[in-house]
């Protein structure tokens, strides 16, 4: 190779790789969305609205929501198919500080926060079958000023798991789509066989969905949405990687539209079942709901298989979000709002591998620190939040840009996206006046992203350029 020859290879710049198809866009999707939520939010619902038919027509328009919210995602993901999700839409219709203060959200708490959540699930199921990966009891204990630090064998198995995913993730998409999709294929064959087996040799009856007439408030009715709805977040998960997706003008549409399908279809089977297995006023109130409805179907040792899915559906989880997320600290890095490191691509696996291994450092120092818990709780309004300011950003760039070219455009506009930005108003003003104090530290926690956004910009002004 010639001098010149090696000056232009080297001028290159590297690039994320498209090579993700439909089916890795709906297995992302469905890891995303189907975790612990569903075999505990059904008794939560049957308690707010204890009627059979009203359940499962909630976990529908539920699901109908869901749908709307993945056709926006797809219009605004297809007129820009970039990495980084509502970061980059929010970005497109608000500015680069209403984007920042989602990905810091993202990063903060909402990826970083949950996969830190999922990790220590994942260990306290597993302690089902080997007892020491649930010790919480610490055996290395560090004091740093207000801060305390712990290790014990779960959160070992904890970081074990977040290390074991980042490693595969960041050694590219070959190995990491194998690694998700294998997940995903398991856990939703294992969920339907679940549904079929219950159904055909479970103790149940159909005579449970048949109540007379049981009083409720309308209120209680909307108040039941809030859980079901954050049970199927997780919808927009493919939009996060609309720069590593082959034509994603075709594929990420449908990708997003064949995930939410089967997770509504799955979720209605698994309320359905959870009906047949028991009445329902021993469902309502009922947080372990699966592991209940198991039990009354095939007997106390039924209890382990449930623990078995359990386990396998957060492992993908968290898979899944380990590889969503660092495409939004990405996309932040590339405008010059996040260390700078994260914006380079790795030359050999084309993947984001600093953003990837610095979501493990901090989702690591949350479980060492045992915070992640509190941050979930104050920043949990903050999905429905995002995703509602994303599809009022459809609105926006429909009237700025109303000439583009979209490839897609969202089904139902505008009253469908109206419909999804009043819902998702309605749940934040729910959870500020129902938890105002969870909610006040939520707000200060996603506001103190707005000093570190113009401390960024200010050192990027100031920094030499090449």
């Amino acid at each position: 190779m010639s001098d010149r020859e090696q000056v232009t290879a080297v001028s290159v710049p590297v690039s994320l790789e498209r090579r993700l198809g439909t089916f890795d866009a709906a297995a992302l999707v469905i890891a995303n969305v189907v975790g612990v939520g569903i075999f505990t939010t059904p008794g939560v619902v049957a308690e707010m609205v204890p009627h059979p038919t009203l359940i499962l027509a909630l976990w529908l328009i539920g699901g109908a929501m869901a749908l709307v919210g993945c056709f926006v995602y797809a219009e605004l993901a297809t007129l820009r198919p970039y990495a980084g999700g509502e970061y980059v839409y929010l970005r497109e219709a608000f500015g680069p500080l209403a984007a920042f203060l989602t990905g810091w959200t993202s990063f903060v708490a909402g990826f970083s926060g949950a996969i830190a959540a999922g990790a220590v699930g994942l260990a306290a199921y597993l302690g089902h079958f080997i007892p020491l990966a649930a010790d919480a009891n610490p055996f290395v204990q560090i004091t740093l000023g207000i801060l305390r630090l712990e290790l014990s064998p779960r959160s070992l198995v904890a970081l074990a798991a977040i290390w074991g995913f980042s490693l595969v993730h960041v050694l590219g998409l070959g190995p990491g789509r194998i690694v998700q999709n294998a997940l995903v294929v398991l856990k939703i064959l294992a969920l339907f066989a679940l549904v079929a087996i219950g159904f055909t040799f479970g103790s149940g009856s159909f005579d449970h969905l048949e109540v007379g007439r049981v009083p409720f408030r309308l209120g209680s009715v909307l108040v039941a949405l809030i859980p079901i709805l954050f049970t199927y977040s997780g919808w927009n998960a493919a939009a996060y990687m609309a720069e590593e997706l082959r034509d994603p003008h075709h594929t990420l549409p449908r990708g997003l539209a064949l995930g939410t399908i089967v997770v509504v279809i799955l979720y209605l089977l698994l309320n359905l079942l959870y009906l047949y297995a028991l009445p329902v006023e021993k469902l309502g109130g009922a947080i372990n709901t699966g592991v209940l409805a198991a039990q009354v179907l095939f007997g106390p040792g039924a209890a382990g298989a449930v623990a078995a899915l359990l386990a396998l559906g957060l492992a993908s989880s968290v898979s899944a979000m380990i590889l969503a997320g660092p495409r939004v600290y990405y996309a932040m890095a590339r405008d010059g709002v996040f260390l700078r490191a994260a914006a380079r691509i790795h030359a050999r696996y084309r993947t984001p591998a600093t953003a990837i291994i610095a979501q493990g450092v901090w989702s690591s120092a949350l479980i060492l620190s045992s915070t992640f818990e509190q941050l979930l709780t104050y920043t949990g309004f903050a999905v429905v939040l995002f995703a509602g300011v994303a599809t009022l950003a459809l609105f926006i760039l429909r009237r700025v840009r109303p000439t583009e070219h979209r490839p897609f455009r969202a089904w139902g506009y505008p009253l469908a996206p109206a419909l999804f930005c009043l819902v998702s108003l309605a749940i934040v003003v729910n959870s500020i006046l129902e938890s105002p104090g969870p909610s006040l530290a939520g707000l200060l926690i996603i506001t103190a992203g707005v000093p570190i956004y113009w401390w960024s910009r200010r050192n990027r002004a100031s920094s030499p350029t090449c």
